[in-house]
C-alpha cells in the first residue's frame, strides 16, 4: 500500500543551500585550474611538434585563466530569468562537469 511521505506528497526533495561553502569554492577553483593545466599541456605538446590548433588559440584568446577571473565569474553564471541576472553555479544541474567562464559583457 502507498504511504505518502512528506517529500513525495508535497515537500522539497533536495535542499540546496543558498550559497556555496568554502570547500565547494576551493574545489571549483581546483577544477578551473585543472582545465587550464590541460590546455597548457596540450599547447606545449603541440608546440614541441611545431603545430597548433585553432581551438587552442581561440581558448587562449577568449577564455580567462582561473587567476584572472573575478570571484563573481568563478562562482556565478549569467541567467536572464534571475532577479540580478546572476545565478550561483551550484544551483545549475551538472555544475561540476560544465565549464563556463565567459558571461555577457556588463553582467
Amino acid at each position: 500500500m502507498f504511504k505518502p511521505t512528506s517529500a513525495l506528497f508535497s515537500g522539497l526533495l533536495w535542499k540546496t543551500p543558498w550559497r556555496l561553502s568554502s570547500p565547494q569554492k576551493a574545489r571549483q577553483r581546483k577544477r578551473l585550474r585543472a582545465v587550464d593545466q590541460v590546455v597548457d599541456t596540450l599547447s606545449a605538446a603541440l608546440s614541441r611538434q611545431g603545430k597548433t590548433t585553432k581551438a587552442v588559440e581561440r581558448w587562449y584568446a577568449e577564455m580567462p585563466r582561473e587567476e584572472e577571473m573575478l570571484p563573481k565569474d568563478k562562482y556565478t553564471l549569467f541567467d536572464k530569468k534571475e532577479k540580478n541576472y546572476r545565478k550561483s553555479i551550484h544551483k545549475l544541474p551538472k555544475w561540476t562537469r560544465v565549464s563556463q567562464r565567459v558571461n555577457p559583457p556588463g553582467f
